[in-house]
């Protein structure tokens, strides 16, 4: 199997998993410092932390969520894994914008006619409106 070499990547910016690891620990010691005599408000901090501390693992193993090369699309699948979507069957690449709460959220959407691909501003250390005009121009075999 050949190894994909990518054009261009993009990554969980490495500031990212340090704050979720900072918040994990900060919900441990809360928990710590709340939990008097009711021990169900320290499993719960803990249990908060350990889906934290799981996410920021995820951000450390798998930093790089897309890259693109001429054979086409690298995307994260699952945990950590990777998917290769070639060119045909990338059907759209598109951002959805939505305002919420008085701020405008976007989303980078990557349709594969059978699987649709979404990632955000931090998932991508940029925004998906940059990235979908250079996945727009990437080359292809």
């Amino acid at each position: 199997m050949d190894e994909i070499s990518p054009v261009r990547q993009w990554r969980v910016p490495a500031s990212l998993p340090a704050a979720k690891l900072a918040g994990a620990v900060l919900l441990v010691l809360l928990g710590l410092l709340f939990a008097d005599d009711d021990p169900v408000r320290l499993v719960l901090a803990v249990l908060a932390a350990a889906a934290l501390a799981t996410w920021a693992v995820r951000d450390l193993i798998a930093p790089v969520r897309l890259a693109v090369d001429p054979a086409g699309l690298t995307v994260i699948r699952g945990f950590a894994g990777r998917q290769l979507l070639p060119w045909p069957a990338i059907e759209a690449i598109t951002v959805d914008r939505r305002p919420r709460l008085g701020l405008t959220s976007e989303v980078l959407e990557i349709d594969a006619g059978v699987s649709l691909h979404l990632f955000g501003r931090y998932d991508l250390g940029a925004t998906p409106e940059e990235v979908a005009v250079a996945l727009r121009a990437a080359p292809r075999s």
